[in-house]
């Protein structure tokens, strides 16, 4: 491939089988959401992914790979959906949406929590967060949930009431979690885009109808004010966020109208950059491509293809070329950098594995073949 430019009562846990399995093998449906491929303080990468029963975890052997242990499967149930953030001091976090059925009821409904403190090293039981929600017929509407993790560790987690509104619920000093808090906000959509600034702020971008809505901190831990909101249109589903100078977010989406992808900083223009994505987000990543701060954006087009374009970071009025890389993928594909600053590439193959391509190091912007882990 070649492209140019802590413990509680036990109805408020979720007992997750610690006991890893990697027989027989795993097949993903899928990645998690967000950031799925990451990179620990060890300098091992790692790849999430799940199916309708559980998480799956690849992980490298060595800093560098190439080789790869798994998919290991931790078994969890009644997830809907699941979300995957990564903090400073390179914790991963877990956050989904369960549903459990008593009898012919409705299912009851909350937020669950996990986190993965070391690369390796087993996911914590799940805790429940609960559900704003009191009202039965509200609490089954609640939606998908999302996770910023601060750069001093305070883990924030975002999700849609049943209203359209904004929930936010935030872990405080000593591990406990605060009360959910109302953020306002009309007509939210599925999932939210957010990203913790280097600076120690937290920033939320929730589409809505025909709109973008924001909520900012002033100052890192503080309380959110929404933002001016942005009246442009998103395909659902499609919104990332990414730092793209200190303080300073840059957001990626699917214009619905147009079918290409765009960009917007806030203050400025919104850009288009072509492409044809399906309903599955962008993968943004910041790095340095010979000697220039650079950003790459992969997607998986409208016919499985992923296809990748690496530009200036902030750069994006110069427009962006993109390269069919050959590969195919099912949902998002991922981007991290690994132990020796390369690009890799992340897909979920049709076949249920781990796909793995990496840049060669032979300057500019070029990418080896895959390999299936």
């Amino acid at each position: 491939m070649r492209t140019g430019s802590g413990r509680g009562a036990a109805r408020d846990r979720v007992t997750l089988d610690t006991e890893r399995t990697s027989e027989p093998r795993q097949r993903a449906e899928g990645p998690v959401d967000g950031r799925w491929l990451v990179l620990g303080k060890d300098g091992r990468l790692t790849a999430y992914a799940r199916t309708a029963s559980a998480l799956l975890r690849w992980t490298e052997q060595r800093p560098g790979g190439p080789e790869w242990d798994g998919p290991e499967a931790f078994p969890v149930a009644g997830l809907t959906h699941l979300s995957v953030a990564q903090g400073a001091d390179t914790y991963v976090h877990f956050v989904g949406r369960r549903e459990v059925r008593k009898g012919e009821g409705a299912p009851v409904v909350d937020i669950v929590h996990a986190i993965q403190y070391q690369t390796g090293r087993a996911v914590t039981e799940w805790r429940s967060l609960g559900n704003p929600h009191k009202d039965q017929a509200k609490a089954v509407r609640l939606g998908i949930p999302a996770a910023a993790i601060s750069s001093s560790g305070t883990v924030y987690v975002f999700t849609r009431n049943a209203g359209g509104g904004v929930m936010l619920r935030r872990e405080l000093p000593g591990g406990k979690w605060g009360p959910w808090t109302d953020l306002k906000g009309s007509q939210a959509q599925d999932p939210m885009a957010l990203v913790a600034h280097s600076s120690g702020h937290v920033e939320a971008m929730v589409p809505g109808k025909d709109v973008v809505m924001r909520w900012v901190q002033d100052q890192p831990e503080g309380d959110f004010r929404q933002a001016p909101n942005i009246p442009v249109a998103v395909a659902r589903g499609s919104a990332v966020a990414l730092e793209t100078a200190p303080g300073r977010t840059t957001y990626f989406w699917t214009d619905p109208t147009t079918g290409g992808l765009a960009a917007h900083r806030p203050g400025s223009w919104v850009f288009p950059l072509g492409g044809a994505p399906d309903d599955s987000p962008v993968a943004a990543l910041r790095t340095v491509l010979d000697g220039y701060d650079c950003t790459v954006l992969a997607h998986r087009d409208v016919q499985g293809q992923v296809m990748l374009s690496a530009f200036g970071t902030e750069n994006e009025q110069a427009g962006a070329w993109w390269s069919a890389t050959g590969e195919r993928c099912t949902g998002a594909p991922g981007l991290a950098r690994d132990a020796h600053g390369r690009v890799v590439l992340g897909m979920i193959g049709a076949d249920g594995a781990l796909h793995i391509a990496r840049q060669t190091g032979h300057g500019g912007f070029e990418m080896a073949r895959s390999e299936r882990v």
